[in-house]
């Protein structure tokens, strides 16, 4: 009886021990999206009144792990009995995450176009302030959404192999990383400004040591969101480079001669822009041919 609970609880401690190994394979292939969720909300939550951060902070947060509910029974059921569909999935997903990537390399290169107008308003009623700011926890919601299935379809394509009882784990695992570590860093990234306005007032002395350190981190807000941006740009061609290197064989030898990680984002790159391209110019054929209405 005894040694029958011993090996039971081996079996376990071994099952851990793997579930921990193949998590840690997973989170390095969910980085580059899980770079880009977190320079995504960072600015989503941000805007807000100061009183009202972290309140939308923790509406989003609900939201995402209510996505993980939705999306990761779907995702184990498409596993265990349709497995292709999973690659399928990925692949889709690798498209949309270059396009997004080859988008805001376009919006970067040409900025004029993008200029958006901000008209400040004035005596906006307290409905109104909530009514924006709903429309603006949805919005990061539904975004949250689209890059909870793309972190859940790559950890789970890392994991595709081993048996459903590790696959559940590993992504679990992933998943609730995804929503705890990303939000909970964005909580300390969008407070950062508050916390050097306070530093500055905790005296009246200038050019005090709280005052530089406050101003410090007053300043390094926008950098470091603007940063987290660029960084999360590169990570997603990374990203949908691998799926597509990874998962078809006649991009697998491509450039054989360059280092892989190079393969990847020039492969992320070359089909992010060739579906921009579809997009953007089928967009505007569209709008061609829309027929105006009287």
């Amino acid at each position: 009886m005894a040694s029958g609970l011993f090996a039971l609880l081996d079996d376990i401690a071994t099952l851990m021990d793997d579930v921990a190994v193949m998590s840690k394979v997973a989170a390095k292939k969910t980085a580059g999206i899980l770079g880009d969720d977190l320079a995504v909300n960072a600015e989503k939550a941000s805007g807000f009144v100061s009183d009202r951060e972290i309140p939308v902070l923790w509406a989003i947060t609900k939201g995402s792990l209510l996505n993980k509910v939705i999306i990761l029974p779907v995702a184990f059921l498409l596993s265990a009995f349709i497995p292709t569909a999973v690659t399928i999935i990925l692949l889709i997903g690798g498209l949309y995450l270059a396009y997004e990537g080859a988008e805001k390399i376009y919006e970067y290169l040409t900025p004029g176009k993008h200029v958006k107008t901000i008209v400040l308003e004035e005596d906006i009623s307290e409905k109104e302030v909530l009514r924006r700011e709903n429309e603006k926890i949805k919005s990061a919601i539904l975004t949250d959404f689209i890059l909870s299935v793309e972190i859940v379809i790559i950890a789970l394509g890392t994991v595709a192999t081993e048996p459903i009882l590790e696959q559940i784990l590993v992504v679990t695992v992933i998943a609730l990383l995804a929503t705890v570590g990303v939000y909970g860093i964005v909580a300390l990234i969008v407070r950062m400004d508050e916390f050097g306005a306070r530093l500055i007032a905790l005296n009246d002395k200038k050019d005090s040591f709280s005052d530089k350190v406050g101003l410090l981190l007053v300043n390094a807000l926008p950098k470091i969101i603007k940063a987290m941006g660029i960084i999360g740009t590169i990570a997603l061609l990374l990203v949908s480079g691998g799926i597509f290197v990874h998962n078809l064989d006649f991009m697998h030898h491509l450039f054989p001669s360059i280092p892989s990680i190079l393969t990847e984002f020039l492969v992320g790159l070359v089909v992010g822009f060739v579906v921009w391209a579809v997009i953007h110019f089928g967009k505007k054929l569209f709008a061609k041919n829309k027929p105006v209405t009287p």
